[in-house]
C-alpha cells in the first residue's frame, strides 16, 4: 500500500517531469516558432515596443527597448536590454531599468558621459547615463535618469528624480546627445498633444534649460512621440553635413532636414509635403545611435508593428521586433532633401550561397524563380518596355497567396500589398491598413528593388534607399515561392538572391 507520504513525493516528481519537459520544450523551440524572424531582433519573450537608448560603447552596440516582462501584450513597462558585437547577432542580457512604485520607464536615451559630467564615476569607472520618461498613467510625465558602472548591466536610479517635470500628461520620449560646439548636452522632447519638439540644454544631465520649441508643423494628424536628431552626410559630399529630425505620429513617422545651430533647429523642406523615413505600415519610433565610432555612419533601428494592432499580430511567445539597422544620409531632390536609408554593411555577412536568377522579358506572363524561402534577400530590377505597364514580384506564393510588390509606369506609382497573403484574421484594422504607395520616378528607365524577407517582415528598399516599406505578413507555412509579373512588355535584370542565415545559431 502506498503512504500519503509516498503519494505525496510521486507527485512532486511527477509535476516536476512535467515542468523540465515543458521548459526543454520551450528552450528547444526558442527563437524557431513559425513567424519568429531570423535575422531580425525580437525578445525571447512577451511584449517589446520602441528601441530606447541605443549607445556605443567598449566595441558593443547596446540595444535598450520597451518591454512588458510580465505578459505578451503593452503594459509594466519596462527597459530590456540587448547587446551587439556588430549590429546583427543579439544576446540578450538581464531588464535593465524596472518599473517600480507605479511608475513606468519609457523611452528615452542613453549616453556614455565620457568627462563625468554627471558626476556619477566612481573608482575610475565612466558612467552610462539613461535619460528616459517616468509615466504614471493618467496623471504625469516627467524626465528621469539613472546610470551603470558596468556597462549597462545593472543601473542605480538618481536619488533626485525626476530632473525635469513641468506637469503635463503628455511630455516624453527624450532624446539626448552631446553638443561638442556649445559643450553642453541638448535634450529633445516631445509636447505630444501640442504637436512640438522642445529642446532643453544642461551641462551635468540633472538641471535642464529651456532653449526653443519646434512645431506644430507637417504631419500633426496623431500625437507627436519619439524625436531623434542626427547630423548625417550628403550623399556623395561626405564633408558637408545636414541635420535630420525624426519623429512618430500614433502609426507613422515624419522627417525634416535643416540645420541646428545648438539651441534651435530650421527646417530647410517644404512644409507643404510630408517625408516619410518609411511609407509602409509597420515601422515606428526610430532612433539613432549615440557615440558610434567616427567611421560609422550614423545609424537608427526602428520598432516593427502598429499600434492599430500591435497587440493582436499572431506571434507567440513574443510580440514586436526591430529593424535592420539603417544607414542615414540625404541628398537634394527637386530642391528638397531625401533621407536615404540603406541596410547597414554588416548584413552582408549572414548571405548564404549567391544564386543569380537570368535576366527576362515578360509580357503577359509569369516566371516562377527556383529559389523558394521565407528567409531570404532579393535584389533585382525591373524595366518597363510599354506604356500602361504593371509589373510586379511576389514572394510568400502560393496557390492565389502572395505579397505583391508592384510598379505602375505610367502613374508611377509603387505599391505595396498584403491583401492576399493570408492569415489577417486576428484584427480587422490589420485588414483595412493593406495597400500602401508612394509616387516614384524611374531611374535611368528603371526601379531597383532589395526586398529582405523573414517570416513574418518585409523590408522593401526602393532605389538605393530613396523609399523604404516595411510591412508584416503572417503567410502559411508552404507559402515559398516567388514570382515576377507584368501586364506588359517589362525587362527584369540583375536579380541576385541570397538565403539568409540565423543570428540566433
Amino acid at each position: 500500500m502506498i503512504s500519503k507520504y509516498e503519494h505525496f513525493m510521486k507527485s512532486i516528481i511527477f509535476v516536476l517531469l512535467l515542468f523540465i519537459k515543458s521548459f526543454t520544450i520551450a528552450q528547444s523551440t526558442s527563437y524557431t516558432e513559425q513567424f519568429r524572424p531570423q535575422f531580425h531582433f525580437s525578445p525571447e519573450k512577451n511584449w517589446c515596443n520602441d528601441p530606447n537608448g541605443l549607445v556605443y560603447n567598449n566595441g558593443l552596440y547596446h540595444l535598450f527597448y520597451q518591454h512588458n516582462p510580465f505578459e505578451n501584450v503593452w503594459g509594466h513597462m519596462t527597459w530590456a536590454h540587448a547587446t551587439s558585437k556588430d549590429l546583427i547577432h543579439w544576446k540578450n542580457l538581464p531588464i535593465a531599468i524596472k518599473e517600480e512604485n507605479g511608475i513606468m520607464i519609457f523611452s528615452g536615451t542613453c549616453v556614455v558621459d565620457e568627462n563625468n559630467t554627471s558626476g556619477f564615476a566612481k573608482n575610475g569607472k565612466i558612467p552610462m547615463v539613461a535619460i528616459y520618461t517616468g509615466h504614471i498613467e493618467n496623471v504625469n510625465q516627467s524626465q528621469n535618469i539613472a546610470y551603470s558602472l558596468d556597462d549597462g548591466v545593472t543601473w542605480t536610479k538618481y536619488s533626485n528624480n525626476p530632473v525635469l517635470d513641468i506637469q503635463k500628461k503628455d511630455f516624453r520620449d527624450p532624446k539626448v546627445f552631446w553638443d561638442n560646439s556649445k559643450k553642453y548636452w541638448v535634450m529633445l522632447l516631445m509636447l505630444s498633444a501640442e504637436h512640438k519638439v522642445q529642446f532643453y540644454a544642461s551641462y551635468n544631465l540633472k538641471e535642464w534649460k529651456h532653449l526653443s520649441d519646434f512645431g506644430p508643423v507637417g504631419d500633426t494628424s496623431g500625437v507627436w512621440e519619439c524625436p531623434d536628431l542626427v547630423q548625417v552626410p550628403i550623399e556623395g559630399n561626405t564633408n558637408k553635413k545636414k541635420w535630420l529630425l525624426q519623429m512618430s505620429q500614433n502609426a507613422t513617422m515624419q522627417y525634416f532636414v535643416g540645420e541646428f545651430d545648438g539651441q534651435t533647429f530650421t527646417n530647410e523642406n517644404s512644409t507643404t509635403d510630408i517625408y516619410r523615413p518609411d511609407y509602409g505600415p509597420d515601422y515606428y519610433a526610430a532612433i539613432s545611435y549615440n557615440q558610434l565610432p567616427k567611421q560609422h555612419l550614423p545609424t537608427a533601428i526602428g520598432w516593427i508593428n502598429n499600434w492599430n494592432y500591435a497587440n493582436n499580430i499572431p506571434t507567440i511567445p513574443w510580440k514586436g521586433a526591430m529593424s535592420l539597422p539603417r544607414t542615414l544620409s540625404v541628398k537634394k531632390v527637386n530642391e528638397n532633401w531625401v533621407l536615404i536609408q540603406k541596410t547597414d554593411p554588416a548584413i552582408n555577412s549572414l548571405r548564404k550561397k549567391l544564386v543569380t536568377i537570368p535576366d527576362a522579358s515578360l509580357t503577359n506572363s509569369k516566371k516562377i524563380f527556383p529559389a523558394k524561402s521565407t528567409q531570404f534577400e532579393l535584389q533585382l530590377s525591373i524595366t518597363p518596355l510599354e506604356k500602361n505597364t504593371v509589373s510586379a514580384v511576389r514572394i510568400a506564393v502560393n496557390d492565389n497567396t502572395y505579397f505583391e510588390i508592384a510598379y505602375n509606369n505610367e502613374t508611377q506609382i509603387l505599391s505595396a500589398d498584403r491583401s492576399k497573403t493570408g492569415s489577417d484574421d486576428f484584427s480587422e484594422q490589420f485588414k483595412k491598413m493593406n495597400i500602401y504607395e508612394k509616387k516614384i520616378a524611374l531611374v535611368d528607365n528603371k526601379i531597383d528593388l532589395q526586398i529582405y524577407f523573414d517570416n513574418s517582415i518585409a523590408e522593401i528598399f526602393v532605389n538605393n534607399g530613396e523609399a523604404v516599406f516595411t510591412f508584416q505578413l503572417f503567410p502559411k507555412k508552404n507559402n515559398l515561392a516567388i514570382e515576377i509579373v507584368s501586364n506588359n512588355k517589362t525587362f527584369f535584370s540583375n536579380i541576385k538572391f541570397w538565403e539568409m542565415k540565423n543570428i540566433w545559431k
